[in-house]
């Protein structure tokens, strides 16, 4: 992970020297600016148009869930542009633009698939079995076993 962010922030610092050489100090500035101002009016509206589509799917008793994915990719989008430098403005963009958000949707929901199939029985620690019947507890067949290193509260 320290090696991504080693090759972003070259990656932002060449980028700012190109832009900077070919437009000079002011222009790259203001251009740096200009993108931030652009690319939050784009996220607010884009966020309002997916906070939109949440309800109107909400509503109609349909899965959510492309819906709260764009809504997370249009966040993260508005918060890359919000970082200086044209790297991060341009990931920014093409997660907040529909076309391609489309594509960071898809890749998403396919790597947290594949992750639900390597790992398809885990629990949390702090789950319990608890059956009630007729206003009682009743103890499950074969009880849980405890995870170690964790307190177990009864009562």
């Amino acid at each position: 992970m320290a090696v991504v962010f080693l090759l972003y922030v070259v990656a932002e610092v060449a980028a700012v020297w190109a832009v900077s050489s070919a437009i000079g100090f002011f222009g790259t500035i203001g251009l740096l600016l200009a993108g931030a101002f652009l690319g939050s009016w784009l996220a607010r509206r884009e966020g309002g148009k997916a906070a939109r589509a949440f309800m109107e799917t909400a509503r109609s008793g349909r899965s959510a869930h492309n819906e709260v994915t764009d809504g997370m990719l249009i966040g993260l989008g508005g918060l890359l542009i919000m970082l200086p430098g044209f790297v991060s403005d341009v990931a920014g963009l093409l997660m907040i633009l529909p076309p391609t958000r489309g594509v960071f949707r898809r890749a998403w929901l396919r790597r947290i698939e594949k992750r639900a199939r390597m790992a398809p029985n885990l629990r949390s620690p702090f789950q319990s079995d608890v059956i009630v019947v007729d206003s009682e507890v009743v103890e499950p067949e074969e009880p849980r076993q405890q995870p170690k290193n964790h307190p177990v509260i009864e009562g």
